[in-house]
């Protein structure tokens, strides 16, 4: 399960300068507190917080009042530290409890780790264009997000250690950690089922799509096909990777034979729909149902809380670390583990709704003579 905090000014001021520290933007010393205030337009107050933090990790070493802190980076477990990019699937990432959690972890273990310049959105998710950047960028190892299989076969016939996180690495032989979610979806859609939706739709990112259904997609419209749910296009509609396409892709679902229950990829997709639809005045559960294929840490905070599948990202940290430490030792390995999700039933799921006609018409009333004839 992940564990979410608010990150507070002077955590954040810590997660920078820990981040500048691993990159040896300084040596020796550190600048005063007066001139990384000024920097970065934080109070000295934050900046001395996040300066004792540091100091208790270690990284830090006080030399008296008045004073600069002696800069003591630790080195890696085989005496030196390992560069280690992190190339994310896109820029929302950055911004993602589990993966600022990876970066503290690697460089508390004596890594420079940092987010690298460019994402697989900017590139396009192009192997080409990948390839070059790798070879322009300096790094021992690297640490891949959601990249589909084209790319995780270049990475993996390259001497330069990499590892998968998610993504499609079955099949690739490249170390790496993915879920097991497919056990857990399907408790999922069995629940739906029982609540009684039989139109149920799940909105995945393109590229699990291309250029047929990932093993996970599949596994969901096999689940479907089991309880007697005929299965094609409408329940894994394709949509290009853009926000507006997204949307549009929303509304087209809604025009004739509207879905009772939505299944999203990503927890950025599902706010995107639950905000887009709450401006067309349906919510979840009282017009449809809604559930997430990952955790979010805001889960926690929404009203009702949100039905999806959980994991422990904890495990996933420690995996990664536990590889690039090995390289610190000579030992690289190329073995990929999986960790189990499970469905948590929150209260944006219910009975399939009885006024589902009058509140489609109010949020679609130009589709509204198309739905003419098809029962709710």
């Amino acid at each position: 399960m992940a564990i979410f905090q608010f990150r507070t000014a002077t955590e954040q001021v810590a997660d920078y300068l820990r981040g500048e520290l691993s990159r040896r933007r300084w040596s020796g010393q550190l600048p005063g507190s007066n001139a990384l205030a000024k920097e970065l337009g934080v109070g000295k107050s934050s900046i001395e917080s996040a300066l004792l933090l540091l100091e208790e990790e270690g990284l830090l070493i006080p030399q008296g009042t008045g004073r600069p802190r002696r800069i003591e980076l630790r080195k890696g477990p085989s005496g030196s530290a390992r560069r280690v990019q992190i190339l994310l699937r896109g820029k929302c990432d950055r911004t993602r409890d589990l993966m600022i959690e990876l970066v503290q972890q690697l460089q508390l273990a004596g890594h420079a780790a940092v987010f690298s310049a460019k994402t697989l959105d900017d590139m396009k998710m192009d192997v080409k264009k990948v390839s070059r950047f790798v070879r322009e960028t300096e790094a021992d190892d690297w640490v891949v997000l959601g990249a589909n299989r084209e790319i995780l076969e270049w990475f993996a016939s390259q001497s330069q250690p990499a590892y998968a996180l998610f993504g499609r690495q079955s099949s690739v032989n490249i170390a790496g950690t993915a879920t097991l979610k497919s056990p857990a979806l399907a408790r999922a859609v069995q629940r739906l089922v029982e609540l009684g939706h039989r139109r149920i739709v799940m909105l995945s990112r393109p590229d699990r799509l291309k250029p047929k259904p990932g093993l996970f997609e599949q596994r969901f419209l096999d689940t479907l096909a089991q309880y007697g749910i005929h299965t094609g296009s409408f329940n894994l509609p394709d949509w290009e990777d853009d926000p507006a396409d997204f949307r549009h892709c929303l509304d087209s679902l809604f025009a004739h034979t509207p879905p009772t229950a939505l299944i999203f990829d990503q927890s950025h997709l599902f706010f995107a729909a639950q905000q887009h639809l709450a401006l067309r005045g349906l919510a979840a559960p009282q017009d449809l149902s809604m559930l997430c294929n990952d955790p979010d840490p805001v889960f926690r905070w929404s009203e009702p809380a949100v039905s999806h599948l959980r994991w422990d990202s904890r495990r996933l940290i420690k995996n990664v670390v536990r590889w690039v430490n090995h390289l610190g030792h000579g030992r690289g390995n190329r073995r990929q583990s999986l960790i189990e999700a499970e469905f948590v039933e929150g209260g944006t799921i219910g009975p399939l709704p009885r006024v589902s006609r009058d509140a489609l018409n109010r949020a679609y009333p130009a589709t509204a003579e198309q739905r003419d004839g098809h029962s709710f």
